[in-house]
């Protein structure tokens, strides 16, 4: 005996394919439709026994509100998400909004099938090489390159970032303390204090360190600016002028 069945997705003519050849299956497909506004309110009024959503990003924020209102207003509705191969994030993503199964978009007719009767019988729908991908992931993270250097500013006040920058641009003392307008003893302190903050012994190893982070690149500060005849003198306020 068919299933009642409701296909949205972000592709309409994917949608529309999906659903014809569950109809030729012998499912009952009450609609397909591309996810807008009303998709939550189709799905809820025409209350199918099962409701395939599919999403290109399952990670992307909010991509799953609409199941979650379709399990707080029709809880009798399985909703099955099809998707890309996933990051762990994806996955939960999907299950922490009511969905009961995790299916692949590239899976054959006959697997949608498989996962739509488990769905109908309350059961998770997620092929053993999602899961194993997902805890092989979350066991053996992937290396995150940028997180470091998010970590390292996070360590900075911005004085210091733009001391840190103007390390990296080869500045001594004198010229960091004139270009900011500090005395020199000051800005030996900042540089004493960026040094211990990132660890590392000299400024040579800073600016490495920088660089190899991509510090600098996440740093939003206004350009360096160049230096005349090795020292800028800080400006002065001037005076009133005699008429």
């Amino acid at each position: 005996m068919g299933v009642r069945v409701m296909v949205v997705d972000d592709h309409r003519l994917l949608a529309e394919a999906l659903a014809s050849a569950l109809k030729l299956r012998g499912h009952r497909v009450l609609a397909a439709a591309a996810p807008a506004a009303g998709a939550a309110d189709l799905v809820v009024a025409r209350a199918p026994e099962v409701c395939l959503i599919g999403t290109a990003t399952p990670a992307e924020p909010g991509i799953f509100d609409p199941v979650v209102r379709i399990r707080a207003e029709a809880p009798q509705v399985a909703v099955v998400v099809l998707g890309p191969v996933p990051s762990p994030r994806g996955i939960a993503a999907a299950f922490a909004a009511g969905a009961c199964g995790y299916v692949r978009h590239d899976e054959r007719i006959e697997g949608v099938e498989r996962a739509i009767a488990r769905a109908c019988k309350g059961e998770a729908v997620v092929a053993p090489q999602l899961l194993a991908g997902a805890f092989a992931e979350l066991l053996n993270p992937a290396a995150q390159p940028d997180d470091e250097g998010q970590r390292l500013l996070g360590l900075l006040t911005p004085r210091e970032v733009e001391v840190l920058v103007r390390v990296a641009e080869g500045e001594d003392t004198r010229v960091i303390a004139a270009g900011m307008g500090i005395a020199p003893s000051t800005a030996r302190t900042h540089v004493q204090r960026v040094l211990m903050k990132l660890g590392v012994g000299s400024r040579l190893e800073a600016a490495a360190l920088a660089a190899r982070t991509g510090l600098l690149d996440r740093a939003a500060l206004p350009a360096v600016p160049a230096q005349r005849g090795g020292v800028q003198a800080p400006e002065r306020p001037q005076g009133p002028r005699s008429p």
